[in-house]
């Protein structure tokens, strides 16, 4: 005995993805391979989307540590922070592309 054939759900993540790629793929057949430069911009901008809120971090650390006189107390954690924050926003802006 064979099983009903059924369509896939909408919200499957394997339907999902495979749009996804077909969608990626047909662009690339239209627009090619990008060029040496788009990607060294590509690698530029994902390192500021990691460092900036890095820098943030510390700046705003240092400061709280001035105010209230608390060595690294409050550096050293925002500087995390940051950094889960920018490696986070870098998955997802590479994701989305």
């Amino acid at each position: 005995m064979t099983e009903p054939k059924t369509e896939p759900r909408e919200d499957d993540a394997l339907v999902k993805g495979v749009r996804v790629r077909s969608k990626r793929h047909g662009r690339w057949l239209r627009e090619g391979e990008p060029s040496a430069a788009r990607r060294v911009a590509q690698i530029g901008v994902l390192g500021w989307i990691i460092v900036v809120p890095m820098l943030l971090g510390v700046f705003a650390g240092r400061w709280l540590d001035r105010t209230f006189n608390s060595g690294l107390f409050c550096t050293a954690p925002l500087l995390i922070v940051g950094l889960a924050l920018g490696s986070w926003s870098a998955w997802k802006w590479m994701n989305s592309a």
